[in-house]
């Protein structure tokens, strides 16, 4: 499909299916403006809608260089993530008051950009596409010869696991995921009581990230119709392995991110973690008592010639329609995620993993986190992985499969029942949601 005729797809959908579906106004999607915003004299200030934390001390390092040079100020105002953020900026955006700058995950994009809420800034920026893996800058094209975002971080998927503790069983870091099963089962048959890892339904993100590992493509386009892919066979592969898994009792089926799951890593009851690169920070907390006993390798593999990982999280900057300095913003935007200082703000302040390749090895990336002090080759091989990372394929309504997911996933593996089931009634919520709000889609 031509570059210009995506385009016309994304936004043939008569409603935001994130406003639908957190009950806020349904909103008309209409033309892009080609107002490039950025013609006006004088000082120049912009509003940057975002949730990462420390934000304005990064934004303040702009202020008083190279934005103070070129007279735009930019004032951060911290904001929820996920779909609350999604549904305010398309709320602002139906009253033509959407800041000038938004933080925006990226399977959030499609659905902003099929509101017309997000303008193509490609003449602005598009000189930044070499600082990003090309995987990486897809997503913010999504497929189309538009730039809609900077991307900002990336999450590429990795395995983690306690060194101590695999050297006490006698297991061995797997590299498929055949393997992965094996260890699970080995680990059982020594320690009943523990468990390698855990399926948790209650983060989408995950299986979406092992599903895209394995050749999964959710949202693609055929003709002038959207088709959704959610239950293909690289999906039910995924589904079937952790679903047999769980079944079998040979892992855990608790969720993450409970006091009950944060004890079973403290205390080695679960010694393994399926995760991203930001897994350091969440260890911090959860498993305090266990600093310096882990390790990151790369992901599992479906067989033994492959060398690829999926995402789970990232997010990009954002200029809307709304501003009326789009240039400007659009200037800042590929300020604060190509700029070496920046990236080492965003690293210390937030707490990021750059999306930029220059930046993966650089500046704050040069020692391992603090938490991983025994592995210095932990960035090193964070960035080597992350070169491995599968494209991605998003749709205008990610939430809706998500909150099936979370649903229909939830109840499979407190049962112990058919994965595959679930997946079946994401593949047909998020269709028929599709249809509901106006687009065509390929059966």
């Amino acid at each position: 499909m031509p570059n210009t005729k995506r385009r016309r797809l994304l936004v043939r959908g008569a409603a935001s299916t994130i406003a639908v579906a957190l009950g806020a106004t349904a909103l008309t999607a209409c033309g892009s403006s080609d107002d490039d915003g950025g013609a006006k004299s004088g000082p120049v200030s912009l509003t940057y809608w975002t949730w990462t934390p420390g934000m304005d001390k990064v934004v303040d390092l702009w202020n008083k260089g190279q934005g103070k040079k070129d007279q735009i100020t930019v004032t951060v105002k911290k904001q929820a993530s996920g779909d609350t953020l999604v549904t305010k900026i398309l709320t602002a955006h139906k009253a033509g008051k959407a800041p000038d700058l938004v933080q925006a995950e990226y399977q959030a994009l499609p659905t902003l950009v099929s509101n017309d809420a997000l303008a193509d800034i490609a003449k602005n920026v598009g000189d930044a596409k070499s600082k990003f893996a090309d995987g990486v800058w897809q997503q913010t094209t999504l497929g189309t010869d538009a730039v809609y975002a900077v991307p900002q971080d990336i999450g590429p998927m990795m395995f983690y696991y306690r060194a101590d503790l695999f050297k006490k069983y006698g297991l061995t870091v797997p590299v498929t995921w055949e393997q992965f099963a094996q260890t699970a089962r080995d680990l059982k048959k020594k320690a009943p009581d523990t468990d390698l890892t855990t399926f948790s339904a209650n983060d989408s993100g995950l299986f979406a990230g092992l599903a895209q590992q394995a050749g999964a493509k959710w949202w693609t386009t055929s003709g002038d119709k959207w088709k959704v892919g959610i239950d293909d066979a690289a999906s039910k592969k995924v589904a079937d392995f952790w679903g047999g898994l769980v079944k079998e009792g040979a892992i855990d089926n608790q969720p993450m991110y409970t006091p009950a799951w944060n004890k079973a890593l403290n205390t080695g009851k679960q010694i393994a973690w399926v995760s991203a690169v930001w897994a350091p920070g969440t260890l911090t907390t959860a498993a305090p008592d266990t600093k310096g006993k882990w390790a990151m390798a790369p992901l599992p593999q479906w067989s033994n010639s492959d060398d690829v990982t999926g995402s789970w999280g990232g997010s990009s900057t954002a200029v809307t329609t709304d501003s009326e300095h789009k240039e400007a913003a659009a200037k800042f935007a590929a300020w604060l995620n190509t700029d070496g200082d920046a990236l080492n703000a965003l690293a210390k302040e937030g707490g990021i993993y750059p999306a930029s390749t220059s930046a993966q090895l650089s500046g704050a990336f040069t020692t391992p986190p603090d938490y991983f002090s025994n592995q210095p080759d932990f960035y090193t091989t964070a960035a080597r992985i992350a070169k491995t990372t599968a494209p991605s394929a998003w749709g205008p309504n990610v939430n809706v499969a998500y909150t099936t997911f979370k649903d229909a996933f939830g109840a499979a593996a407190k049962d112990k029942s058919d994965f595959s089931a679930a997946l079946a009634k994401m593949q047909s919520d998020t269709v028929a949601d599709l249809k509901k709000q106006g687009f065509e889609v390929s059966e």
